[in-house]
């Protein structure tokens, strides 16, 4: 009998030994305070509607997302697509126009008057398309509007700030061209507003773009 009692002992000791540890909750750790970019103003209203150009050009290019235009490539007669079709620049020159800018006849005044800063046009302008050119925007905006840094550092909330909504940018591989949305990432990047295809869409893609940078400009000029 003192044996079978011994026997016993021992067995519970050793299931009290090997009782588990209660597994301890982990909190969730909280979300990282997004990064904070302050906001450049130009104090520019073309239409007097008491908003600002950039912050006009930010909302044209969010009705064009809106409207959902699909994505066409063709040439019209007058230049203009139908409302519901059109590419990058389509999307940009309707930006423009909602902060009372007629891109169109601007660049077909400019190119006009200076041909041979166009390299695009080879001897024949032709206004059914030249200002829905991606080369022909770069030219116009680098000799209109201010030129600005090429590169996103998110080390940089200087170089951030340089990005500030209704900016617009210039890719290559494919030649693309896409307004800076006043929306960013937790990381500080702009979201931009760009048709790349099926429709116009406002998305944070700027870091994962495979093309280089290849112009980025704000318009009008800070006077």
């Amino acid at each position: 009998m003192l044996m079978n009692k011994l026997i016993l002992i021992v067995f519970a000791l050793l299931l009290v030994g090997c009782k588990q540890i209660p597994k301890q909750i982990q909190k969730p750790l909280p979300a990282p305070t997004p990064v904070q970019i302050g906001r450049i103003v130009i104090n520019s209203d073309k239409e007097g509607d008491g908003i600002l150009d950039l912050d006009d050009i930010v909302e044209g290019a969010r009705l064009d997302v809106t409207n959902k235009s699909k994505y066409k490539n063709a040439y019209y007669s007058g230049g203009y697509p139908p409302e519901d079709e059109g590419v990058c620049t389509d999307l940009v020159w309707r930006a423009f126009q909602n902060a009372g800018y007629d891109l169109k006849e601007m660049m077909d005044r400019d190119i006009k008057e200076n041909e041979e800063k166009y390299p695009r046009i080879t001897g024949a302008p032709d206004p059914n398309i030249d200002f829905r050119r991606v080369p022909n925007h770069i030219v116009f905006f680098s000799r209109f509007g201010t030129t600005l840094t090429k590169e996103i550092n998110t080390d940089d909330l200087e170089n951030l700030k340089q990005w500030q909504g209704g900016d617009i940018v210039t890719i290559d591989k494919p030649q693309h061209i896409a307004i800076i949305s006043d929306k960013r990432n937790a990381r500080g990047v702009s979201y931009v507003i760009h048709n790349m295809g099926p429709v116009p869409r406002e998305e944070d893609c700027f870091e994962s773009w495979n093309g280089k940078i290849t112009g980025h400009f704000r318009y009008p000029k800070e006077q």
